[in-house]
């Protein structure tokens, strides 16, 4: 049994018939760039998190960049964030010149680690950027309260987490917070597309403003902003996926726990996930364990038709272009640990119970031999 990791084009066959007539009412609409259809799904995410404002820009990458900006983080600053999460949590500080700090993760969650943040917090820090790894939240309340005590924002990186909670309150509910819709993602569009969340109005604004150039009305600019507005066809299959977004959560929370199920006899080999006591709800963009021979064990389910994914095989301080922030192997051990052994499974909401037991036994068949 072929089993892909991901099986986007099984979404859009359950969707497509509500999918296509919103691609037609935009294209009749002929407005393609921000208007109605964005504003709407502004409103939608926002009332789905429990905040005033969501403001929706081009990328996931461009809503840290745009977040960064408005906590007014520029060149010679420092960012601190996770060494073990996709490039753009660091990479988004660097494109304004400013300098990535890494803090070690915890083994279990993935995401950053609230008892090693204070230590690198020095007089260059501008902001905090924690990342909600593989659809879980980070210890959030525990870090913003480091912040406060620091006078610095946090900027919770969700964009594998939206709907996660912690402790009860929705990934950004509490900060500015940014989100990508990569196609990847539990709630994926048609292409590239990001959104902000925040409580603050006067934050808001300024996000607002930013993504469009500085723009405060009409070709007045208060500030020097960038081009970065979500298409309205974007945002009309948001729209749809959105309503769909908590049965496939559920789905996928189905999913997590027959492959726990599945697993556990395995438990001296694979390492399951492990659900956090602050994360209230565990979206699952990926799940993913680990294991120690985890190329062999990748090769064998490859060659059995199963799709995994490596989530992420190069911790960010061992990148080749952070070089010249002197980061060394050893440096950061548990973030260079979990790159060595982690391994993501197939994980959508479509997927069959059948599926997950041809993982589950193709596993057990690769220990069985050895």
């Amino acid at each position: 049994m072929r089993v892909p990791v991901l099986d986007l084009a099984a979404q859009y066959a359950s969707i497509r018939h509500e999918i296509e007539p919103v691609l037609l009412r935009v294209a009749a609409s002929q407005q393609f760039v921000l208007g109605p259809e964005v504003e709407a799904l502004e409103g939608e995410i926002a009332a789905s998190i429990g905040v005033e404002h969501a403001i929706g820009c081009a990328s996931g990458t461009d809503a840290l960049v745009l977040a960064l900006r408005a906590c007014g983080v520029r060149p010679g600053d420092e960012v601190v964030t996770s060494p073990f999460t996709f490039f753009a949590s660091a990479g988004a500080a660097a494109q304004l010149g400013a300098r990535p700090v890494f803090v070690d993760i915890e083994p279990a969650s993935f995401n950053l680690d609230p008892e090693r943040l204070e230590a690198a917090l020095g007089p260059r820090t501008r902001a905090i950027v924690p990342v909600d790894l593989f659809g879980q939240c980070a210890d959030l309340e525990r870090i913003l309260e480091i912040a406060a005590r620091h006078d610095l924002p946090v900027i919770e990186d969700a964009a594998q987490s939206l709907g996660a909670e912690h402790r009860g309150r929705r990934a950004g509910a509490r900060t500015l917070t940014t989100f990508s819709f990569y196609p990847t993602k539990n709630l994926g569009g048609f292409g590239d597309g990001g959104m902000l969340a925040t409580p603050d109005a006067t934050q808001a604004r300024i996000l607002r403003q930013l993504r469009v150039h500085g723009e405060s009305q009409r070709y007045t600019h208060e500030r020097v902003g960038m081009n970065s507005r979500l298409d309205a066809l974007q945002a009309a299959v948001l729209r749809v996926k959105l309503r769909h977004l908590d049965a496939w959560t559920a789905a996928r929370q189905r999913h997590a726990a027959a492959y726990d199920a599945a697993l556990a006899p395995l438990a001296a080999h694979v390492t399951r996930p492990v659900v956090a006591p602050h994360c209230t709800r565990h979206v699952f963009n990926q799940y993913s364990v680990r294991v120690d021979e985890r190329d062999a064990l990748r090769a064998h389910l490859g060659a059995a038709g199963i799709g995994t994914m490596i989530y992420y095989p190069i911790p960010l301080h061992l990148q080749p272009c952070f070089r010249d922030l002197g980061g060394r192997e050893g440096d950061f051990p548990v973030a260079e640990r979990a790159a060595a052994t982690v391994l993501s499974l197939p994980m959508y909401p479509e997927l069959a119970p059948e599926q997950i037991a041809a993982v589950a036994a193709a596993i057990t068949t690769f220990y069985s031999a050895r």
